[in-house]
């Protein structure tokens, strides 16, 4: 290996984790400065949604197309294109005097956002063999975990402190960086030209879109339940249609017989399933802790930090723990103990002390972490050359859904108990906090379709090395 190629194959992992955490960062920084915002610009906190909707939904529809933009054009150049998109959306959000101009250069920061993380994973994917991808994504997937949290401590700092345009501000600084390294250290991976596949990629993002929709629409209430229920079934149905045209066509957006390799197929079902009790947390905690607790925001916001240095701690550990128990025990057992860890929070009260609440998120940071790390590597480890930027980008639009979903489940599951007259605020969230722990109970069954032997080749193998 040459001194250049070392180089690059040691700046790489670096940017992909500043893309993750740029993306990660900004799908909750904007959550706690609501308010202020929709205040300088005179609109209501509640019409404010549209500002966080027009950049999810642009992540989700165009997530599928970063592979082949990739493939076609080389990774770094699509890469640095993202990068840029993201951080002129940013810059533009910041001088923002109106809620329209905040959603438009909501939709330009998106469309970068969409290509970021799955365009850096797929250099990634490529650059490394299955045998050094996971130390590679450990380290990767850590800003991922920190970002969320981060989120509303900053948001909530700046708001208070500062104002709410350094809340997109603070992207521009990481974006010029991310630049800056990506042009000297990341490889401009391509594979042989094929025609785009723009019929599925209408019906595979518009089915996206949809169902995301309707979910959101669902757990709000902003529209009557049927007319969300109906969003959601239109998405699942052009969603069969994407699999219907997906079988004909010669050159699929997204290829099915991927599907066919077991261990992807279970990574997928249980990144989808198995998020919706962890994407509950960041959500449903901050809620209680002000709604149900008194507590004020920025304390409120503060209080997710431990689970952030939980993640950081798991990092060190996460190989030896999959080496000593595989990655089945491994997925099956940490999938149980996020269960508990998220249903024992229906025993937190206002009169408890807080190290008291501090410590099982600590813990389940550590959970969470490894979870995640074992779930992205085994769902990538056997996909071949000629798969990998498909799997990819169906990773990434798993993870986007998921994140969105477990928001949208927790809210609906959390109206469902409010109609409940004999049960007080807290009671709702307690209750709210035991289903969605339940949830995630049943979700380590997906898991235990997993063989002993699957993922050997990852942990195996570098340990020989």
């Amino acid at each position: 290996m040459t001194e250049k190629k070392a180089r690059s194959m040691a700046g790489l992992p670096w940017i992909a984790a500043m893309a993750f955490f740029m993306q990660a960062l900004d799908a909750t920084i904007l959550n706690t400065a609501l308010p202020a915002i929709a205040q300088s610009l005179n609109r209501s906190p509640l019409a404010m949604q549209s500002a966080i909707i027009s950049y999810t939904l642009t992540v989700a529809m165009l997530i599928p197309a970063s592979g082949w933009l990739a493939d076609r054009f080389g990774t770094r150049r699509v890469f640095m294109l993202a990068v840029s998109l993201f951080t002129l959306g940013s810059l533009a959000c910041a001088l923002s005097s109106s809620l329209g101009m905040l959603v438009i250069f909501r939709v330009v920061q998106g469309i970068g956002g969409a290509m970021m993380m799955p365009v850096a994973r797929l250099a990634l994917l490529r650059a490394y063999p299955r045998s050094e991808l996971l130390p590679v994504l450990n380290f990767v997937t850590m800003p991922g975990l920190i970002g969320p949290i981060l989120g509303p401590v900053l948001g909530g700092v700046m708001v208070t402190w500062a104002s709410w345009h350094w809340i997109f501000l603070i992207n521009i600084p990481i974006g010029i960086a991310g630049l800056f390294y990506a042009r000297k250290y990341m490889p401009n991976f391509t594979t042989p030209r094929r025609g785009f596949d723009m019929r599925g990629f209408f019906l595979f993002g518009l089915s996206l879109v949809l169902f995301s929709c309707g979910m959101e629409l669902f757990g709000e209430k902003i529209v009557a339940s049927w007319i969300a229920l109906s969003v959601i079934v239109t998405g699942i149905l052009l969603l069969l249609a994407y699999i219907r045209h997906a079988r004909r066509h010669p050159t699929p957006l997204i290829a099915l017989p991927m599907f066919k390799t077991r261990t992807f197929s279970v990574g997928i079902a249980g990144n989808l399933a198995s998020r919706l009790g962890t994407g509950c947390v960041p959500f449903l905690m901050p809620l209680m802790l002000q709604v149900g607790f008194g507590y004020p925001a920025l304390i409120a916001g503060c209080i997710m930090a431990p689970t952030a240095m939980g993640s950081i701690l798991a990092k060190s550990v996460v190989t030896q723990v999959l080496r000593r128990f595989g990655y089945r025990n491994t997925l099956v057992g940490i999938t149980v103990i996020i269960g508990v860890m998220i249903a024992q929070f229906s025993l937190q009260s206002p009169s408890m002390a807080l190290w008291m609440l501090i410590l099982p998120l600590f813990v389940l940071g550590m959970a969470m972490s490894t979870q995640f790390t074992a779930m992205n590597t085994i769902t990538l480890a056997d996909l071949n050359d000629e798969n990998a930027s498909s799997g990819n980008s169906m990773l990434a639009v798993t993870q986007q859904l998921s994140i969105s979903l477990g928001v949208a489940v927790s809210a609906a599951v959390l109206r469902f108990y409010e109609g409940f007259d004999n049960a007080n605020t807290v009671e709702q969230f307690h209750y709210t906090f035991i289903t969605m722990g339940a949830i995630t109970l049943l979700s380590a069954s997906v898991f235990m379709l997993l063989k002993a032997k699957d993922g050997r080749n990852l942990i195996k193998e570098r340990h020989k090395a």
